[in-house]
């Protein structure tokens, strides 16, 4: 069997290999953002313990606090697409069926690949940019602003594997890779 055959599942196996390195990179980037998130609450937590109680507020949680918003969303955005969670315009789209329906998702699919590819190229060509002139951050943390900047491409670049996935399952008439969760029967 070539790699282009369909597996036992109906899927051809470079199709599955593909999912399931988009599987683990989009698990591995929403568990990073998780773990950015609960540090960041631990932060915002004692910085106001420290700033209520005892009147030593630290200058610069705010300042990573920010940084580490900008890592939660760039992590978060390829799993929320691959689960069909972002925002749409479901009033039209949930109207639609059969070829109509499957238009609008590949529109939907082939723009957001097309932001994935901007993030990317902007996003490396800004922070190398940044990284060659040795901008920092303004504030109380005075990091190279390219270490920031390079969330944008790793995140797009996650964002593109989950769009030309999904754009391949649905030219091949397969169901999603991950159902949407938020469509839920009257039963649930």
């Amino acid at each position: 069997m070539s790699a282009e055959q369909p597996s036992a599942g109906g899927e051809p196996r470079a199709l599955r290999a593909l999912g399931r390195v988009v599987s683990w990179t989009t698990g591995a980037a929403i568990a990073l953002s998780a773990a950015g998130l609960l540090v960041s609450l631990a932060l915002i937590g004692w910085a106001v313990v420290m700033r209520y109680l005892f009147n030593r507020a630290p200058v610069w949680v705010d300042d990573l606090v920010g940084f580490l918003l900008v890592g939660i969303v760039m992590c978060a955005a390829a799993q929320v697409l691959r689960r069909g969670e972002h925002i749409a315009v479901d009033v039209f789209t949930e109207k639609l069926s059969g070829r109509a329906a499957r238009l609008a998702q590949g529109w939907a699919l082939a723009a957001a690949l097309l932001v994935s590819v901007i993030l990317m190229a902007n996003g490396w060509q800004t922070a190398m940019q940044s990284r060659q002139f040795g901008i920092v951050a303004e504030g109380r943390l005075e990091w190279p602003i390219w270490m920031l900047m390079m969330l944008l491409p790793i995140g797009g670049a996650l964002m593109a594997l989950v769009s030309l996935e999904a754009l391949w399952r649905l030219v091949l008439g397969l169901p999603p890779a991950v159902e949407q969760h938020h469509h839920r029967s009257a039963d649930d």
